[in-house]
């Protein structure tokens, strides 16, 4: 296969999965619609950085042992699964008590922080992520261009990369969202609800997923 024709599958592919709903891009649309623009391209960093650990654990063989051992899938999908159920009950519970869209400057910089490390826990803690670049990397690799290892770290770095510009483009959209509703106490109530409510979903397909 032509080089041309290699990068153009690869990036097809890797946009095509990076569009597809999970619960990386459920987290990052919740914390733009509750804290803004800044927020979400904070989370969306925070995803990125759990799927590079990923990514490293793919290369080096680690993301085996979840594929190969159901104790250890099994683990990280419950305590994944109970983030995201615990992240849904946040957002219900806090449902209309402090407006989703009002903006609090004061609280915005531990917002911040919560919102990286929430999310790299999101996908730190999604056992078929880890399975997905296993899985989906090695495909790409080519014998003659160099160490396995480099090389899938390299494509799933691109991986990466193609998920933060899709997860961007969507936060932009969310805040125009996000500005556009401020002010109406009655949708952000419905808009925190449903936020959680789908967080909780998420959760509990998690926890029903089974081993690729």
């Amino acid at each position: 296969m032509a080089d041309s024709a290699f990068w153009v599958v690869f990036f097809s592919a890797a946009l095509a999965l990076n569009l597809s709903p999970g619960p990386d891009i459920f987290y990052v649309l919740t914390r733009t619609l509750s804290g803004g623009r800044r927020i979400g391209v904070i989370a969306s960093l925070g995803v990125c950085s759990g799927a590079l650990v990923h990514v490293l654990a793919a290369a080096l063989g680690i993301s085996a042992i979840l594929a190969t051992s159901a104790l250890a899938f099994t683990v990280v999908k419950y305590v994944g699964a109970a983030y995201l159920l615990y992240l849904g009950i946040q957002a219900l519970r806090s449902a209309g008590g402090h407006s989703a869209l009002d903006v609090e400057p004061a609280r915005e910089p531990a917002s911040a922080w919560q919102a990286y490390r929430q999310g790299v826990l999101v996908d730190l803690l999604n056992p078929k992520a880890a399975i997905f670049f296993m899985a989906f990397l090695p495909q790409f690799v080519r014998p003659d261009h160099g160490a396995v290892p480099l090389q899938l770290v390299m494509l799933g770095a691109l991986v990466v990369l193609v998920a933060i510009i899709v997860e961007c483009v969507l936060v932009l959209l969310a805040a125009r969202t996000r500005q556009a509703l401020k002010g109406n106490p009655r949708i952000a109530l419905w808009l925190d609800r449903t936020l959680g409510s789908l967080l909780i979903a998420m959760g509990i397909r998690l926890g029903l997923s089974e081993r690729l």
